[in-house]
């Protein structure tokens, strides 16, 4: 898609949200949000009224949207309403969704256990340890480096992590014996978890 074929608003919008530096999944999900409620109104949304918002949150909820898209919803239309119309006044009186809470699933030692024994082969079993030993998010994982792992130290270091911000995470000495005799086996150079092109990350080929 160009930009001739991008309406004027959805382009101010992109603009707004980049001089902001949103990650790309955010900007996709406020314009396919805002997206949605003009398909509601059947009109553009630049000419929207607080009752037309009012209206869109009643039928997100009696339609049986779920918490959590509707609050996402209505943080993009705040921020199209806020920042690039420029008339705070339409969204001023949100009514966002409290979501319940709930206990995560934990699994214990001996699950915890079967499950790494069950990785094919020592680099899942690496990866799925770190992982869980130190906290990771998949993308973390994937994204970590030799240089990350600071033995001397014992800390990993989390590059861009959650919230876009760099972090270190504790390293234990069993995590360690398992990531050295890794490093023995694949001898990696760049990413501690390559691909199968190892100038890529696990999940490239």
């Amino acid at each position: 898609m160009t930009d001739s074929t991008i309406s004027p608003l959805r382009l101010r919008m992109i603009e707004d949200m980049t001089i902001r530096k949103f990650a790309p999944k955010t900007q996709q999900g406020y314009i396919r949000a805002v997206r949605n409620f003009s398909a509601f109104l059947g009109v553009s949304p630049d000419g929207a009224s607080l009752e037309d918002v009012r209206r869109y949150q009643l039928h997100l909820v009696t339609s049986g949207t779920s918490a959590t898209v509707i609050n996402h919803s209505l943080t993009a239309l705040r921020f199209l309403f806020t920042v690039t119309l420029r008339r705070p006044a339409v969204v001023a009186d949100l009514a966002f969704v409290r979501e319940p809470r709930k206990l995560p699933v934990v699994l214990g030692p001996e699950e915890v256990a079967r499950l790494l024994d069950a990785a094919p082969g020592l680099k899942y079993k690496a990866a799925l340890s770190v992982a869980y030993g130190a906290g990771l998010r998949a993308s973390e994982v994937v994204s970590l480096k030799i240089a990350d792992i600071d033995s001397t130290r014992m800390v990993i270091r989390v590059e861009q992590g959650k919230g876009r911000k760099d972090r270190y995470v504790m390293l234990s000495p069993p995590l360690l014996d398992l990531l050295r005799a890794w490093w023995r086996e694949a001898q990696p150079q760049g990413w501690l978890f390559p691909g199968q092109n190892r100038d890529c990350q696990i999940f490239c080929v």
